[in-house]
């Protein structure tokens, strides 16, 4: 019996900036508008409907009540879909728009719900004028790629920056249209038939534990600093901000100074990321294993050093560091990040709780003394080599060589 040869899809989304035309513009403009009214009118019929199922039976509300058939079923992409389809044969400015870029409106709504019932997300808002900043094309044409420009559909050819090379080997997928304070921007989703074999434990280990004082500490003794993106330039933000309130609502000088605000934090983003590829390619560079602790990023956001947290940006630098390991063939894995700062990592005893004063870690057992964020790296090091079933062998100067258990 022959069993039939399974090929893996391998994709990847390469972004450029856009040169569109002024017609152009116009006609994304009004995708962008159309798009977020599809995404509120939906939003809409789903809400109703949750509210006329929580009203009491025996019981009316002295504010108003939602009166919707028992026999009418959840609105969900598909329902939904077909109510679109129905819409456009009404409203000429939806059939200006290609379907399948409002279809993938309604699934962004279907998603959003999904994340609310499986990842404890909010409830999804409606978008007021300006914030939806992107559409989808799910299906291109034939060969939708000639030089530096792209085919969409309804649109035509769009020219845009060719700032690196496109594979001949692959196909495009999709494309996204992203409404930036810099321009606009097509992120090209290309896809390869082939199996990429996983990057399997191999070479010398470190560990990493970020933090807020010292961005990261490796367990080599390597200390890279925290820039603090956001607090740099919080100050002139702040102006920034106060200039917008300052001006006429509706007035062009107000919409002047909202772009420049969008500057500012699209300038804040911007070097945050440059910083985490940065690190994440030394760290590369260190080693053939790479571990990191598995923080509840969530919990973190809402602490007293909320702000410092999320300035950081621990989440992004850490899908970041996965996906630049994995490109480098280098081993990524998250270990268990509980008491890592209260072990010692010569002899692996508790040496308790450490005020965020302490930046010292001195184990009374042993007498091992080193930076405490170092300290944090090396039990995570232990932890990881562990998890890959490999012995630890600690060297004098500080590196891990992970020794397969027989």
């Amino acid at each position: 019996m022959r069993h039939k040869e399974v090929i893996q899809v391998f994709n990847l989304v390469y972004e450029f900036k856009l040169k569109p035309t002024k017609a152009q513009v116009v006609q994304f403009e009004d995708w962008l508008e159309q798009c977020r009214k599809v995404y509120n009118y939906a939003l809409a019929e789903r809400k109703d409907w949750y509210k006329s199922r929580s009203c009491r039976i025996d019981a009316c509300s002295l504010r108003c009540e939602y009166i919707i058939p028992p026999e009418a079923k959840r609105p969900n992409y598909a329902s939904q879909c077909k109510g679109l389809t129905a819409a456009r044969k009404a409203i000429d400015q939806l059939r200006a728009v290609q379907v399948h870029v409002l279809q993938q409106t309604l699934k962004r709504l279907e998603i959003a719900f999904v994340s609310m019932w499986e990842q404890g997300h909010g409830f999804p808002r409606f978008k007021k004028p300006g914030q939806m900043r992107s559409f989808v094309f799910p299906q291109l044409g034939v060969n939708p790629l000639k030089g530096n420009a792209v085919k969409l559909p309804k649109t035509g050819w769009v020219k845009f920056r060719q700032s690196r090379p496109i594979p001949d080997d692959c196909k495009v997928k999709q494309a996204r249209i992203v409404k930036r304070a810099s321009g606009w921007y097509v992120m090209l989703t290309l896809q390869w038939d082939l199996d990429v074999p996983q990057v399997m434990p191999h070479g010398e280990a470190i560990g990493i534990d970020v933090g807020i004082k010292h961005f990261a500490a490796v367990s080599n003794g390597r200390l890279f600093p925290n820039p603090r993106s956001f607090k740099r330039l919080q100050s002139k933000l702040k102006l920034l901000q106060v200039r917008v309130t300052r001006k006429r609502l509706g007035s062009n000088n107000r919409k002047k100074a909202q772009a420049k605000v969008s500057r500012l934090h699209e300038r804040i983003k911007d070097t945050r990321k440059q910083y985490h590829w940065k690190i994440a390619h030394n760290l590369c560079d260190l080693a053939g294993m790479v571990f990191a602790e598995d923080l509840n990023l969530k919990a973190l956001a809402k602490g007293i050093l909320a702000k410092h947290c999320l300035d950081a940006g621990w989440g992004q630098f850490l899908q970041i560091l996965e996906q630049c390991c994995f490109k480098r063939g280098v081993y990524f894995q998250k270990v268990d990040s509980k008491k890592t700062s209260q072990i010692c990592p010569n002899c692996l005893t508790e040496t308790g709780k450490k005020t965020l004063a302490e930046r010292t870690h001195h184990c009374n057992h042993c007498g091992y003394t080193t930076d405490r964020d170092v300290a944090a790296a090396q039990v995570v090091a232990i932890r990881g080599l562990a998890a890959v079933g490999h012995t630890v062998k600690m060297l004098s100067e500080g590196k891990f060589v992970g020794i397969p258990a027989t």
